[in-house]
């Protein structure tokens, strides 16, 4: 009965997407993205021969989260081929042509018939599921099929679903996975107290990316050149309800300070506003990049703003603090790229899904904000002094990293039982 409603509500999403799509770019990517997707993976697939280890992630976040175990999955297992699929168009159109998976696609949506077709075409001999996703009809075909499926850097949350009286379709939904590595004790209590049994904290897989992205940091010379010194703060997926609190704050600061702002997305008209609303000179990166821009003159701006993506990770090396956006609204983004540069951390009110921002602010690193008023309190305190800060972010990162391992650990048992490649 309630995987009747399950698939009644996939049926629905898909037509109101289809519905939109003419007029929602996103939406058409989303559409376009799967038409004929049957023909297209059995293509791609044709001429494979080897196992398939197939990784899905909802969008670019859970990605991200992810690339360490594909990583180490490859290197662990250099005969097998790598399937990445993908819920949104976010996280498709920007890793497309990621090189560490020898196939991108997006995932059709969850239907019986669609998850029956794709389990048959791919012949997954493991699959991993990142963070969040939970699709009925694919697990369900997974467990039919005996292939070992595993979630990982998962977190759970008393208010979810699978722990109410009447979620026993969602609860159930877990018990197809082999094994699921949660990201606290919390999710370890909640998944045992409904018979969930075969899970290990192992921590989040998100420690391990950003320690290599920081590793292999670029060198930005607009960055550089524009810092010359002075304190920076960093201001990372920024979106209106975070730039309604920070401009009123950049305006009325009255100490010296650099400010990179990077967008979350990148829409000209909004940033033309955000300049005009702010009293301080500004500047974007595409202008401080052309070669007709006096370079001499970069240092004389207080405000640079990013109008591109890909580069906001080594961004944070030039900061001595940092903002993060989404968490007034949207969702908070990810902090650990800035928190493992080692400075304090601020962002939005909304942050309590997030067990990295919970943690930071409990030690002393991150201060969440809910106006201007408060920004300029948490703000100042930490100009003064952000040494404590910037060594427990710092040392935050540090030693939560190894979840890969562990998952590795798990992989590799569950593979001797299969008798895998």
């Amino acid at each position: 009965m309630f995987s009747g409603f399950y698939n009644t509500g996939i049926f629905v999403f898909q037509s109101l997407l289809q519905l939109v799509a003419p007029f929602n770019p996103k939406a058409k990517k989303w559409v376009d993205g799967r038409r004929d997707w049957r023909s297209s993976l059995t293509n791609k697939l044709a001429s494979n021969k080897s196992p398939v280890a197939w990784f899905h992630a909802a969008s670019l976040g859970e990605f991200e989260q992810g690339r360490p175990v594909i990583e180490a999955y490859r290197e662990q297992y250099p005969d097998h081929k790598i399937l990445l699929t993908f819920f949104s168009p976010s996280g498709y159109e920007v890793r497309k042509d990621y090189d560490g998976a020898h196939f991108v696609v997006y995932l059709p949506a969850d239907t019986p018939v669609n998850a029956r077709d794709f389990v048959a075409i791919v012949k997954p001999r493991i699959a991993f599921f990142i963070k969040y996703e939970f699709w009925y009809n694919y697990l369900h075909e997974l467990k039919a099929a005996e292939v070992a499926t595993l979630s990982f850097s998962a977190i759970f949350r008393p208010n979810q679903l699978f722990f109410k009286s009447y979620g026993g379709f969602y609860r159930n939904m877990l018990r197809y996975f082999d094994h699921i590595l949660v990201q606290n004790d919390e999710s370890v209590r909640l998944l045992k107290s409904i018979g969930v049994s075969t899970v290990t904290l192992a921590g989040d897989t998100r420690f391990d990316r950003v320690a290599q992205v920081a590793a292999a940091k670029k060198d930005i010379p607009v960055a550089r050149t524009f810092k010359k010194g002075a304190p920076m703060l960093v201001v990372g997926s920024a979106w209106k309800e975070d730039m309604d609190v920070l401009i009123p704050f950049l305006n009325q600061f009255d100490k010296p300070l650099k400010v990179i702002i990077a967008p979350h997305e990148i829409h000209d008209e909004e940033i033309q506003k955000w300049r005009g609303e702010l009293r301080m000179p500004s500047v974007r990166f595409s202008e401080a990049q052309s070669p007709t821009f006096d370079q001499s003159t970069l240092e004389s701006f207080a405000v640079l703003f990013i109008d591109n993506v890909g580069m906001l990770t080594s961004l944070y090396q030039y900061g001595e603090f940092a903002f993060i956006g989404g968490a007034f609204k949207q969702g908070l983004h990810n902090i650990l790229e800035a928190a493992t540069f080692g400075m304090p951390l601020f962002f939005g009110p909304s942050y309590d899904k997030f067990q990295e921002a919970v943690d930071l602010v409990q030690e002393g690193a991150a201060f969440p904000i809910d106006s201007t008023v408060s920004l300029n309190v948490a703000f100042a305190k930490q100009y003064a002094d952000r040494s404590k800060a910037a060594q427990v972010s710092r040392n935050y990162v540090l030693r939560n990293i190894g979840a890969t391992a562990q998952v590795m650990e798990v992989v590799q048992q569950l593979m001797g039982e299969r008798t895998i490649g």
